[in-house]
């Protein structure tokens, strides 16, 4: 919590009265103020806000409100404030008991003011407000950071999702090494099965006779065919053009 300030002292020893505070800083957005005493003795509201503000070190002395709390005047009559020039604080806006935004202006006739500073008490701290391009500052750079964190999340999950990608290829190409590899028990098995089942079929019925008038070729033939032939033109064939099951099988007419 802040010290208050205080106003104009008592003569000194030389009799002079003390000087007043310096005017506060332009940026005091770093400081919050908050008199937890103040609070529990008086009610924060419309009538009694500007006596709590003027406890903080945003408060300006040399301000026009100060003038007319020395006349005995409520501050922020705006019948008497309207009246003088210079700097001047003013109750913008009011939500009772909560909020209270007081404006620094500077005035320089009964309707030209020049806004300067904005300050709010919320629940009893005061603070200033940032200006507009501190805040737009902020939030962009707060944005860019979550931006830059979101990037580097999704780069990691897709470097994680490469291996995974790498790993799965190489499982992959091992259990096709080892699908491809020939089990001779298996084979053999298989054979044993086709074996018996070619013994249980019954067997194959002779072949038909040759039809009338047909002469299978002789053997010499069958020697000159590939190289008598162009290679255009079909070649005869050289075995039983019905079925072909072999001069042994056949039967004798």
């Amino acid at each position: 919590m802040a010290t208050p300030q205080a106003g104009p002292g008592p003569p000194g020893l030389e009799g002079a009265p003390a000087p007043p505070p310096a005017p506060p800083g332009t940026d005091m957005t770093g400081i919050c103020f908050r008199d937890q005493l103040w609070l529990n003795t008086y009610p924060l509201d419309r009538n009694l806000v500007f006596d709590y503000f003027a406890l903080s070190p945003f408060y300006d002395w040399t301000c026009n409100n100060e003038q007319l709390r020395m006349r005995s005047i409520h501050p922020l009559d705006l019948s008497h404030l309207s009246k003088m020039t210079g700097t001047e604080f003013m109750l913008h806006e009011v939500m009772e008991p909560h909020l209270f935004v007081i404006r620094k202006q500077k005035r320089d006739g009964p309707e030209k003011v020049t806004p300067m500073l904005t300050y709010y008490i919320l629940d009893g701290s005061i603070y200033q407000t940032p200006q507009l391009c501190n805040v737009f500052a902020a939030r962009i750079g707060r944005a860019l950071y979550y931006i830059s964190k979101a990037f580097t999340t999704a780069a990691s999950k897709l470097e994680k999702i490469g291996y995974a990608d790498t790993e799965n290829e190489s499982a992959a190409s091992e259990s096709k090494v080892v699908k491809e590899t020939i089990n001779f028990k298996e084979v053999k098995r298989v054979d044993h099965i086709l074996s018996s089942l070619q013994r249980k079929l019954p067997p194959a019925p002779p072949p038909p006779p040759f039809p009338e008038g047909y002469v299978p070729p002789s053997t010499a033939d069958a020697e000159k065919g590939p190289e008598g032939q162009q290679s255009g033109e079909p070649q005869p064939p050289l075995v039983d053009p019905v079925i072909d099951q072999g001069p042994a099988k056949r039967m004798k007419i």
